[in-house]
């Protein structure tokens, strides 16, 4: 699957944060931004739960 790619500014001390986060989990600053917002969107009701068979488009 391809990914979309896209500029994002963020503030340097919470990019520090999101690294020690990241780090802390074994991914990527963009692996943990990507995972923080897919869990976001899951929440809110705009992403199918896990299992459920549907696939993000």
């Amino acid at each position: 699957m391809e990914k979309k790619k896209f500029l994002l500014r963020i503030d340097p001390k919470l990019y520090d944060i999101m690294q020690k986060w990241a780090d802390d989990e074994f991914r990527s600053v963009n692996g943990q931004i990507e995972n923080i917002l897919r869990d976001a969107a899951r929440r809110a009701g705009r992403l199918p739960k896990k299992g459920d068979g549907k696939k993000l488009k």
